[in-house]
């Protein structure tokens, strides 16, 4: 059983899917508290493409009283008009993109409802995103499964929980997880060293990095075939 572990993304990136896609089983981690490193945060933000280069599209959440004590899948959106700001930034940018009316509808629709909880919108995404890769790979929830580990013993009872063997990890999981542990419970732990791949943006000068909704734009149903491109595991 090979599993993968994140935390939620709004609009993920590439890599994102790619390690879903390589495993057997994805674990949502959304009972942790919200990443703050502006390097690594993406669970309420991500970037799109613009004729200067790039822009970030971010949630508005509500924090106050709240910041670094708030699980993931208690975050609150604020109400601020932000569907209306990211829907005009998206079509502004991407409506010559090839594909463009091959995915719009979807965030046309999803930007004019309401949306309280940031998890139940990112999970609405997910479902899209995952049909229109043809990825298949089960999903579940980690507040779903009794374990109540904290930090890197968190991810190794998860994956003990679901009996992984393998497990997936991201390039950070370097600096936090417990090797020797992985390994006395019999589970190889690989690092998914994403080796971006280029392909054809609307606008000139390739920017590496961006959201998956610029690869559906420019890709559509091959979409799926340029992330595999940069498929990199490296063994521990």
């Amino acid at each position: 059983m090979k599993v993968t572990i994140l935390q939620p993304a709004y609009l993920p990136w590439l890599g994102f899917f790619d390690r879903i896609d390589a495993s057997d089983l994805c674990i949502i981690l959304d009972n942790v508290l919200l990443d703050t490193n502006s390097k690594t945060r993406f669970t309420n933000r991500n970037k799109i493409r613009t004729k200067e280069g790039w822009i970030w599209l971010t949630l508005p959440i509500k924090t106050k009283g709240l910041y670094g004590n708030i699980l993931i899948k208690d975050i609150e959106l604020a109400d601020d008009k932000w569907q209306s700001k990211h829907l005009k930034s998206i079509e502004h940018n991407y409506h010559k993109a090839p594909f463009f009316e091959d995915y719009i509808y979807f965030l046309r629709d999803t930007y004019n409802r309401k949306w309280v909880k940031m998890q139940d919108l990112l999970d609405e995404m997910l479902i899209f995103f995952f049909q229109k890769l043809s990825i298949r790979v089960p999903t579940i929830k980690a507040s779903t499964i009794p374990v109540k580990s904290k930090k890197d013993a968190l991810i190794l009872d998860l994956c003990k929980y679901v009996n992984a063997s393998v497990y997936y990890s991201g390039i950070f999981g370097r600096s936090y997880l417990n090797l020797e542990k992985f390994k006395e419970a019999n589970i190889d732990v690989f690092f998914h060293n994403y080796k971006h791949p280029s392909y054809q943006q609307v606008f000139p000068n390739f920017e590496p990095y961006m959201c998956i909704l610029d690869l559906l734009f420019n890709h559509g149903e091959d979409s799926m075939n340029v992330i595999r491109q940069g498929r990199n595991f490296v063994k521990n």
